[in-house]
């Protein structure tokens, strides 16, 4: 599968993906001097240069008819993800969702047989829900030495 990262996606998640997807090409817009193209230009060519998946962080997209169109019109995979916390923490959660729901969005599509819309869903922003923190003098952990 050939896959398109649109200019509004971190560039440093070009190369995450690429690892966890060996088996498929992965572009961003900025490498094949596209950045800066409007998506109604960009999703045509996109489709006839053979790309199959369009990654975007533009929720909006959806709102605007002709991009609608567009995107219904090139056939291609549409994936879009969004975010809604600022900062690193946010740019964190927003690339930790994408990198770990790319490789099973990639499987399900690759058995699609026909277009599909994808919304990757962020993860919990809230810390009781990512990890658990211990303080190991207060309450240690069985395999922690007493």
């Amino acid at each position: 599968m050939r896959i398109l990262i649109d200019e509004n996606v971190p560039v440093q998640m070009l190369e995450m993906l690429r690892r966890l997807l060996p088996d498929h090409e992965v572009r961003h817009v900025s490498e094949i001097k596209w950045a800066g193209k409007k998506d109604l230009a960009l999703l045509p060519d996109a489709a006839r240069k053979g790309f199959h998946a369009f990654l975007t962080k533009d929720g909006r997209q959806l709102e605007i008819p002709s991009e609608v169109a567009a995107i219904k019109k090139s056939g291609m995979h549409h994936i879009r993800f969004s975010h809604g916390h600022r900062g690193m923490a946010g740019l964190g959660l927003a690339m930790g969702a994408v990198i770990a729901a790319m490789p099973l969005i990639v499987h399900e599509l690759e058995d699609a047989e026909a277009q599909r819309l994808v919304h990757i869903k962020g993860l919990n922003p809230a810390n009781k829900h990512r990890f658990d923190l211990t303080d190991p003098a207060k309450s240690p952990p069985n395999y922690w030495p007493r």
